[in-house]
């Protein structure tokens, strides 16, 4: 039987949206082949997963879309309004006349009509020839006011029912929530035990902005990130006091702050004790030891994007 994922109301969004508070994380690095990815989705629809993570960066829209297109067809959900899609816009095309264009490829790519939410990727603009890493000229700037006056017209448009950010910080969403007409309903960030951006958490509450947590376990050793999550001591001793895994401690601790995140695993076992963390809760105690635990980024924006100096307050907890 499916499990059943508590969901959180989001503001300046269409018809009560609502985010399910664990979703499924569809970048991978090195990618996993297209064909593992919808397989990967479509065993999540089946335990119980309905919030769905892609970017266009990532290469993952096309295998969910037609993940979901194999879903409806196999009868397990009823229909695609039963889930919630994001997809981000990717650096090289945060310019005005490019945001509409790309949000209908990204349509195209997952056979839909609309998506639930819409983010910036990162609070920076690539030029068209950038690579990842990109060389250092070829990082700018963002022009906030008119990159979210295209954002505000694809949620105008029908053409997703939400519009949020990713990787801002408090200054970033200050100059955006200064020209909003539609302020961000979204800022998905980088959040977990040893990465817990308590001041950027209460600024967004004070704000309405909701925050989804990325790398919520960390990640494994690839071409970023490690595994510090799941093979921290105090973590692992809670855990075991518990009878969870290590990284049910995480995904339970990041509910109790009232976000909601995205988790990457495409193994079946671990997707589904993934979503069994919502019939028991940590002690006081345990959440102290959490608090207590020293701070590491992992993902260094000065080392993906080059040494600007603008980009250095990503890198600082904000």
């Amino acid at each position: 039987m499916a499990i059943v994922v508590p969901r959180v109301t989001l503001n300046n969004c269409d018809d009560d949206l609502s985010i399910p508070v664990i979703g499924l994380g569809t970048s991978s690095s090195p990618r996993v082949s297209p064909e593992a990815t919808k397989a990967a989705i479509i065993e999540a629809i089946k335990v119980g997963y309905r919030h769905f993570d892609t970017a266009s960066l990532y290469g993952t829209e096309q295998p969910l879309g037609e993940a979901i297109a194999e879903a409806l067809r196999l009868g397990l959900i009823n229909s695609r309004d039963e889930l919630y899609i994001t997809s981000k816009l990717w650096s090289t095309s945060a310019d005005k006349d490019l945001i509409i264009p790309a949000i209908k490829k990204s349509l195209r790519n997952l056979q839909l009509d609309y998506l639930d939410m819409y983010l910036i990727h990162w609070p920076l603009k690539l030029s068209e020839e950038a690579k990842l890493p990109p060389q250092k000229e070829h990082v700018f700037p963002l022009d906030i006011k008119s990159v979210w006056e295209a954002m505000e017209e694809c949620k105008n448009l029908g053409l997703t029912k939400g519009i949020g950010v990713s990787n801002f910080t408090c200054k970033n969403l200050e100059e955006l929530l200064s020209i909003a007409k539609i302020p961000p309903a979204i800022n998905q960030v980088e959040l977990n035990p040893l990465w817990r951006q308590k001041k950027l958490r209460e600024f967004c509450k004070e704000k309405g902005i909701h925050v989804t947590a990325y790398s919520p376990l960390g990640a494994f050793k690839t071409s970023w990130g490690d595994n510090r999550i799941l093979e921290c001591d105090i973590l692992e001793e809670i855990a075991k006091a518990k009878g969870k895994t290590t990284a049910q401690i995480s995904l339970r601790w990041l509910y109790e702050q009232g976000v909601s995140m995205v988790a990457k695993s495409f193994n079946k076992e671990r997707m589904k004790q993934n979503l069994e963390i919502f019939d028991w809760s940590l002690t006081q105690e345990e959440s102290n030891k959490i608090s207590q635990l020293p701070q590491t980024k992992g993902l260094k924006v000065a080392s993906a994007f080059g040494q600007h100096d603008w980009l250095l307050d990503l890198d600082v907890e904000n």
